[in-house]
């Protein structure tokens, strides 16, 4: 019971960081074809080696449910790179001071930032076939993320992210 409420609970702050997806892939790709595969060795994610092997986690899990296996030769390869962003910040409380009498009036308002600014990461996933040197599938994915989260918070967010990333694989055509 307490594995369910950490888990509920793990799900609801997760569910609250919205997690945006855009997908794009070649139509002419035949996804059936495609059961094993493995992740480039010289691959930079531009995450942290911890958070790195949590997001593999992730993806494999995900990729295993979906009936793909990840071998040493295999049909496609994955490549990750992810950048981190600050949101420019949108709340702000106006000061202004203004006078005036008769005809002649004058003022003068500042805006002053509120709160911080909203740190995102996008995480862009490639599916290469190596064998004709292209690329046929690609998800670029955006959220929110809060740099000083637990490890707990950062395992369920990427979990989310493998499985809202992975959900439109392969695509309907």
């Amino acid at each position: 019971m307490k594995c369910l409420k950490i888990g509920a609970l793990l799900f609801l702050i997760v569910a609250c960081a919205p997690i945006r997806v855009n997908y794009d892939y070649d139509k002419t790709t035949a996804f059936s074809s495609y059961k094993t595969y493995n992740y480039y060795a010289d691959m930079d994610t531009g995450l942290s080696e911890l958070d790195t092997k949590r997001l593999l986690d992730a993806i494999d899990s995900t990729m295993t449910s979906k009936g793909l296996t990840l071998v040493e030769n295999p049909d496609f390869f994955i490549d990750i790179s992810s950048s981190e962003f600050q949101q420019q910040q949108r709340n702000t409380v106006g000061v202004g001071v203004g006078g005036g009498g008769g005809n002649v009036g004058g003022g003068i308002s500042i805006g002053i930032p509120v709160g911080q600014a909203q740190v995102n990461r996008q995480i862009t996933i490639d599916f290469v076939d190596e064998n004709k040197k292209q690329l046929f599938w690609q998800a670029v994915t955006e959220t929110k993320i809060a740099p000083n989260a637990t490890p707990e918070k950062r395992e369920a967010l990427f979990n989310a992210v493998a499985q809202k990333v992975l959900a439109s694989y392969p695509p309907e055509i």
